[in-house]
């Protein structure tokens, strides 16, 4: 089957106002730059987003919240933003901040079909209040719903017209476990190729998971941090 579209404008075509995302990426390593660029030209609003981080004030997400586009984050870090700080402390963005295993264990668990996984982390902080705690051999454990998103967005080195993702190096992060879990997987990738060229045991995600896949174009692919050694 030819998941293929044109581009990321007809990807993201019926993503609407208060739409789920989950956001492949860590850091700026791996996120789906086209696809965030197409949603800030199409200004739907209200969006809830599911990603590791928020992005850097004029790139990944950050765009979004730049255009008042995002109502809530579900994330695990967000340090790199001051637009995030300032909409957080203002109150103009609802925030749920994860344990970022948490946060990948529910992502695992959308996939996996679970409704709920049982987790130490948060037990005992500000991230357990109001969720039910059970004991098991004597250890408390919190219970977290897995996540449900209309939408997930990935990014990928290469791809195939079936679906089927290779992820180069550190963007093997959240795209993996995100592009199993959402109702409606898009995928971008750097080189799209015919069904049968990929290597079967080098696929990290199979074509089934997949909905949607468009080569995309003009990476920048940042560095959110770059620390270099002086020269002697």
């Amino acid at each position: 089957m030819n998941k293929t579209v044109k581009d990321a404008f007809e990807a993201v075509s019926d993503i609407g106002h208060d739409s789920t995302l989950m956001i492949g990426g860590f850091g700026l390593c791996g996120i789906p730059e086209n696809c965030i660029s197409a949603l800030v030209k199409k200004g739907c609003k209200g969006l809830t987003c599911i990603s590791n981080n928020a992005g850097v004030d004029d790139f990944g997400i950050g765009l979004l919240l730049k255009t008042r586009q995002v109502k809530k984050m579900i994330s695990s870090y967000v340090g790199e933003n001051v637009e995030f700080e300032r909409q957080l402390l203002s109150g103009e963005l609802e925030v749920e901040l994860i344990p970022q295993g948490t946060l990948a264990t529910r992502c695992l668990a959308s996939g996996y079909g679970m409704p709920a996984i049982f987790t130490p982390a948060g037990v005992g902080t500000e991230v357990a209040i109001g969720k039910e705690i059970r004991n098991f051999n004597g250890k408390d454990y919190l219970m977290e719903y897995a996540f449900d998103s209309d939408f997930a967005l990935v990014k990928a080195w290469k791809g195939d017209k079936h679906g089927n993702l290779i992820y180069r190096e550190t963007a093997r992060n959240f795209n993996p476990m995100m592009a199993m879990a959402g109702k409606i997987t898009i995928a971008e990738v750097e080189i799209l190729v015919e069904a049968g060229e990929l290597d079967p045991d080098q696929i990290h995600t199979p074509g089934i998971f997949v909905h949607r896949i468009f080569q995309g174009v003009n990476y920048e692919k940042r560095i959110e941090q770059r620390t270099v050694r002086k020269r002697q």
